[in-house]
């Protein structure tokens, strides 16, 4: 296993989620800082659209529609010139927070949900994926998934990888031409270890945010892994390969106590490391 070090990149936000990279710019939800920024290469961050109910993951559609997942109301609004419009509202179907996602080649989105009021400290509970398509409709493709979060589509868009975090496991799904999903199987047992975000690379290993343990993990299917980062205590939440080259890794991190989110400190910080591998365009 090889070990990489981070170089600073950008800081003084809230709390990073949904990281990607798109048009030359890394894009990043603060959750509860209520905005989506997007970051040169030399790190200089612009405003790209406030939410008022804490945005998460981001998706760019094949028409250059951008649509990100508004987590409280449980809806997915689309984004032009800094102003939001309903693309899809999942509130219907889905009792409670709708988390990160993944766009599929083809304009289909995969939506994880909680599964139960995490800030309320409930008893964990199975959750459900949603598939939203292009024409409107929205439809649970897959249920008794544990927390599922980070999510990558993989092998030109016929595989789809999710995180479950609370059960320490990458879990794949084959994609229908419906955009249903069969053949469930374990992509990688990382117990004790607890995946957030995720990202694909070139080669199709996974790039995993240990939140927990404060690591980013290079996995292959099967579990190996590869590379490690360790972030030194600190949490490590979501990262996406991207740069020229698609070669930085671009590691959202939280160093502080959970407890001062909400209140609005500001504790996230963004690191890179150099990889070997370039990006696979996912999520």
């Amino acid at each position: 296993m090889k070990q990489l070090t981070t170089q600073p990149f950008a800081k003084d936000f809230v709390f990073l989620e949904g990281p990607r990279w798109h048009d030359g710019k890394l894009w990043v939800s603060d959750m509860f800082g209520l905005t989506v920024y997007t970051l040169t290469a030399a790190g200089q961050r612009q405003e790209f659209a406030k939410f008022p109910n804490r945005p998460s993951g981001i998706n760019f559609l094949p028409d250059g529609s951008v649509v990100i997942v508004s987590m409280a109301d449980r809806k997915l609004m689309k984004v032009k010139n800094g102003e939001l419009s309903l693309y899809a509202d999942l509130s219907g179907v889905l009792k409670y927070d709708i988390n990160d996602c993944v766009c599929a080649p083809n304009g289909n989105i995969y939506v994880g949900t909680f599964g139960y009021d995490v800030f309320a400290h409930e008893t964990p509970q199975p959750a459900t994926l949603t598939l939203v398509k292009p024409d409107g409709t929205v439809k649970t493709v897959a249920d008794q998934v544990h927390f599922p979060n980070g999510a990558v589509v993989a092998n030109n868009g016929k595989t789809l990888v999710v995180a479950e975090t609370f059960v320490g496991k990458l879990t794949a799904f084959d994609i229908q031409a419906d955009g249903s999903l069969t053949n469930r199987r374990t992509f990688a047992d990382l117990a004790p270890y607890t995946p957030d975000g995720i990202c694909l690379d070139a080669e199709g290993a996974i790039w995993v945010a240990a939140f927990e343990q404060g690591e980013f993990l290079r996995v292959r299917e099967g579990g190996e892994i590869t590379h490690k980062i360790v972030t030194g205590g600190r949490r490590a939440v979501a990262c996406n390969l991207g740069g020229a080259d698609g070669k930085t890794l671009y590691c959202l991190i939280y160093d502080g106590n959970l407890e001062d989110i909400p209140k609005g400190a500001r504790n996230a910080l963004i690191e890179t490391a150099q990889v070997e591998v370039a990006a696979a365009g996912s999520p």
